[in-house]
């Protein structure tokens, strides 16, 4: 079976699709995608495409070999991304040339179900409460939300009881029995991260997600010997080199996302690292239904598995939908806040072409914002 073509698809709200073919006409789909570089992504999916292209299909790890070390320069989101659009595709195939689903090919399933947490609150939370009690009524047993909006380099008081302030919303709006994740965006400085953790402890979050940024994770270490929340970070960590130090610091919470770190044969291998730490994996995913449905194959097939992140109703969605791209949407229909085990071959879904088609090239290319601090300095968003 041979490749024979790769296609991408930019669609709204800011994801991209790439689509593999082969000569038996049996298609891959796979969500290659950095949200505000979906073009830069686009045009190394198709540079790669070129190592594809008339070779077998189901050289899966030959191909990611090649895709991420044929090239004297490697690494980073824009490649890592691209390689795990393609090697979704590739998976995808191999389970539908051979009728099974690709947590099948991983060694099976561990468990029944997976839980799910969904999104409360935008850039600048407001009214959790209401928000939160929206999401307990639809079934679900855990939420995330940002601490902040833009944040100071040195919290004042005002700004530590913001933080706190919302955490009390969400876990009066919780009670006891359900979760709330607070993701800190790596807004903060490693001062205020520490000013402010001791705060939230009281309200028992399930974890605070990315103190600081990626580049500080050598600070990591010091911010989990002082913090009473588990740590959790990875969203922007692409490969298992780059989670080793984040794991050594000893983060409670690994979150790898298979639409940045190369795919389901690089976070296979990522989780695989994860569990010699006793250390669970989270998936990130605020993207679309590919990136979603091969995260659930990996939790289904993943014994550290804590639980897995997903998009629908997010901020970040305007003008389209996952469930918009699919054509069973019973395959991420929740039941009490869980996801099913799909049965259906390969990553399980079935991609609506035709509504993906139509949708290339509709909106814009997304791009995140910019923000200032009030001297006009650059803040992190």
């Amino acid at each position: 079976m041979i490749i024979t073509r790769v296609e991408t698809f930019a669609i709204p709200p800011r994801w991209l699709l790439c689509r593999v073919e082969t000569d038996e006409g049996i298609v891959g789909w796979g969500e290659p995608v950095v949200e505000g570089r979906a073009a830069t992504v686009r045009t190394a999916v198709h540079e790669l495409s070129e190592l594809l292209i008339g070779k077998g299909a189901l050289r899966i790890e030959d191909h990611w070999q090649i895709m991420t070390k044929g090239s004297f320069y490697r690494g980073g989101p824009v490649l890592s991304s691209a390689v795990a659009g393609l090697d979704q595709a590739l998976w995808d195939i191999a389970g539908k040339a051979l009728g099974v689903p690709v947590h099948v090919l991983l060694g099976g399933p561990v468990r029944d179900r997976v839980r799910a947490y969904s999104w409360v609150g935008g850039d600048e939370p407001d009214r959790l409460g209401e928000a939160v009690a929206a999401q307990v009524e639809a079934g679900f047993t855990a939420v995330k939300m940002n601490a902040s909006g833009r944040m100071t380099r040195l919290a004042t008081v005002r700004d530590i009881d913001a933080v706190v302030g919302r955490a009390a919303a969400a876990r009066e709006a919780l009670g006891p029995d359900r979760d709330f994740a607070v993701d800190f965006h790596g807004r903060f400085t490693a001062a205020n991260a520490r000013k402010v953790l001791p705060h939230l402890a009281p309200f028992n979050p399930l974890f605070a997600e990315e103190p600081v940024l990626p580049e500080y994770t050598h600070l990591l270490g010091d911010l989990v010997a002082c913090s009473p929340v588990p740590i959790a970070t990875g969203e922007r960590l692409y490969s298992r080199t780059d989670v080793l130090p984040a794991l050594r610091a000893g983060v409670a919470v690994l979150q790898p996302d298979l639409s940045h770190a190369g795919g389901i044969s690089e976070v296979r291998r990522i989780a695989s690292l994860a569990e010699t730490f006793d250390t669970p994996i989270a998936p990130h995913c605020p993207l679309g239904p590919v990136s979603l449905a091969a995260s659930l194959q990996i939790a289904f097939a993943t014994p550290n598995f804590l639980i897995q992140e997903q998009s629908i109703g997010i901020h970040y969605n305007d003008g389209a939908e996952l469930l918009d791209y699919v054509v069973d949407r019973e395959v991420f229909r929740f039941h009490d806040g869980h996801l099913a085990r799909p049965t259906a071959p390969g990553l399980g879904i079935e991609v609506d072409e035709r509504a993906v088609r139509a949708a290339d090239g509709r909106a814009p290319d997304w791009r995140g914002p910019i923000w200032r601090h009030p001297d006009g300095s650059f803040a992190e968003w």
